[in-house]
């Protein structure tokens, strides 16, 4: 599968997965493939993780399927779609999942996928690709499609409609996906028993909202959201290197990594741990590791404020989700220990993303405010609080 190459070590401020709720409904998935296009190599100044606006889609598309020899398009769209969608309702054990033919067409085609989408470029979509090539359009819903007669002596754009997904409950919704997903696969087949070339796109007009279960939370928790400029350039990541080989294992940045404790019940210690992890980065990192399936940042400080020893530890894991055909890495426990005190255990919610992405998320902490909250395992935990500004990690897994 095609995709923007870019080094992470030197983009790692601008490619992210990010937390921030209002941008969720800003953006929508476009996957691309074709029976006579290659995507590889594209000369593009898009970033992974961006949302990618307007004009960067029309140059994108300039590159890849808007040529004078072009041949026809399929333009798929769907009423709501998020990639949420791709890895909640996929099932990595090998079972049919509601896009195995999308899968299959990518998998068996040069094929690009772009996370994330202005929504509002969509919905004019048909009309730039007319007006680009001044090809006619066939409007086509998904229940017309068996009845469909077309000249295709001459190229044409196809615009499908697929099936409405009223996400009702969840087994209603991975059939209706399920459907539309078999007339993607008939459409492409069809027009391939008779010898007709075309790009092919799936997307959505808007973006669709997965539901969160507490006892799935970090099953499902993936949001493909835009990368932002950092504007402070006070501090440099953490660039956590494997002892074995010397390469980066982990990058981690914040502008503000502060925890509070309780010493007892007059006392509130505050501890900023920015300066010492990201200006002078006198932390050490040596108990960090990072393996095929899982990663671990273990920050360890010594004497600070009354604290002779101090290690937090955020422990991650990686999989593999056949729908999306990637690997998707998940924070899943952030771990505090102090001197020779008992270990402190918060559950995380929210963080997740494809391994090949950095994770960004405006506030992360403990606080109801905070765009992705840290819960305490239990009411002995809640001594402590934490507070994490400008969160990024990016995990590189050992395969």
């Amino acid at each position: 599968m095609a995709r923007i190459a870019a080094s992470w070590s030197v983009l790692f401020y601008f490619f992210s997965v990010l937390c921030g709720k209002s941008l969720s409904l800003d953006h929508v998935p476009m996957l691309m493939w074709s029976t006579h296009r290659s995507f590889q190599g594209l000369a593009s100044p898009l970033h992974e993780g961006q949302i990618i606006s307007k004009h960067e889609l029309h140059l994108l598309m300039k590159h890849t399927i808007l040529f004078p020899d072009s041949k026809n398009i399929v333009l798929f769209l769907q009423d709501t779609l998020s990639v949420d969608d791709f890895t909640r309702y996929s099932d990595s054990s090998g079972n049919e999942t509601p896009f195995c033919n999308v899968q299959e067409l990518l998998k068996t085609s040069p094929s690009l996928v772009l996370p994330a989408v202005d929504c509002h470029t969509i919905n004019h979509l048909s009309d730039y690709l007319q007006e680009s090539l001044n090809w006619t359009v066939v409007h086509v819903d998904g229940l017309d499609l068996p009845h469909l007669t077309v000249n295709v002596s001459r190229p044409n754009i196809f615009v499908i409609n697929l099936h409405q997904t009223k996400r009702t409950n969840e087994l209603s919704l991975q059939k209706e996906l399920m459907e539309n997903d078999q007339i993607i696969g008939s459409f492409a087949r069809a027009l391939q028993q008779e010898g007709i070339q075309a790009s092919f796109i799936y997307t959505a007009r808007r973006p669709s909202r997965v539901p969160m279960k507490l006892d799935l939370a970090w099953h499902s928790r993936r949001q493909l959201m835009s990368a932002e400029d950092q504007g402070n350039d006070k501090y440099q990541p953490l660039n956590v290197t494997n002892d074995v080989n010397g390469t980066t294992c982990i990058l981690f940045y914040a502008t503000n990594f502060s925890l509070t404790y309780m010493a007892d019940e007059k006392t509130i210690v505050a501890l900023n741990l920015t300066d010492l992890t990201f200006m002078h980065q006198k932390v050490d990192t040596s108990s960090s590791k990072c393996s095929e399936n899982n990663a671990t940042l273990s920050l360890k400080y010594a004497n600070v404020s009354s604290i002779k020893n101090l290690e937090i530890r955020f422990v991650m894991t990686n999989k593999f989700y056949k729908g999306s055909a990637r690997n998707w890495f998940t924070l899943d426990f952030v771990y505090i220990q102090k001197d020779d005190e008992s270990v402190v255990q918060f559950n995380v919610t929210d963080i997740s993303g494809p391994a090949e992405y950095s994770f960004h998320c405006q506030l992360v902490g403990t606080g109801h405010h905070q765009g992705v909250t840290l819960i305490p395992k239990d009411d002995k935990q809640q001594k402590w609080e934490i507070g994490i500004s400008e969160f990024q990690v990016r995990t590189y897994y050992s395969f």
